[in-house]
C-alpha cells in the first residue's frame, strides 16, 4: 500500500475532494467538466489528482454505481502474512477489477472488492489471485446492494 501523506489538502486539491467525493460528471470527459467547474484546466486537474494517487491521499478516482445492473461484483479477502502484506496488497491492486483493498484485524486480513462484467469474469480473478499468491481468497458476492454514503467534507472545522 502507499504511504500515507501527512501534508494537508489545500487549493485545487481541496476543492476537488471536496465537490466530487460524489456526483462525478457522467459524459465523454468528465475531468475537464470537473476542471471548469474548479476554474483550472483539464490537465492541472490531472496532475494534482496524479499526485494525490502517487502520496497515498486517493485510492481510487472515479465513479461509483450500483454493479447489480451494470455487471457483477464480490467481496473478498486474503489471510496474508504480516510480512508480505504491502507485496500482497500491491499485486492485488493492480487489477483493473479491484477498486480497493484494506486491512482488516482478523485472520483474514486483506479484504477488497472486485467488480466485473459478469461472474465469470470475477472467477477467473480469484483463481488468478489465488495461483499467484498461493493463498485462497475467501469469496462474498453481494446478495443484497446497502448504501453507505462515505462522504465527508474535508473543511477545517471552526
Amino acid at each position: 500500500m502507499p504511504p500515507a501523506c501527512d501534508k494537508p489538502l489545500d487549493g485545487l486539491a481541496l476543492a476537488a475532494a471536496n465537490m466530487y467525493q460524489r456526483d462525478m460528471p457522467l459524459c465523454a470527459r468528465p475531468y475537464l467538466a470537473m476542471a471548469q467547474q474548479l476554474g483550472c484546466t483539464e490537465r492541472a486537474l490531472l496532475d494534482c489528482l496524479q499526485e494525490l494517487k502517487q502520496n497515498g491521499v486517493l485510492s481510487r478516482i472515479g465513479p461509483v454505481f450500483n454493479h447489480q445492473q451494470a455487471g457483477a461484483s464480490t467481496l473478498a479477502a486474503l489471510s496474508v502474512p504480516p510480512w508480505d502484506v504491502d507485496t500482497i496488497a500491491a499485486h492485488i491492486s493492480r487489477y483493473p477489477e479491484v477498486n480497493h483493498n484494506y486491512l482488516r484485524s482478523h485472520r483474514r486480513n486483506l479484504w477488497f472488492v472486485i467488480t466485473a462484467p459478469d461472474r465469470a469474469h470475477i472467477d477467473r480473478i480469484l483463481a488468478d489471485i489465488a495461483a499467484s499468491t498461493g493463498l485462497e481468497p475467501l469469496d462474498l458476492p453481494m446478495v443484497r446492494a446497502f448504501r453507505v454514503d462515505l462522504g465527508f467534507s474535508l473543511q477545517a472545522q471552526t
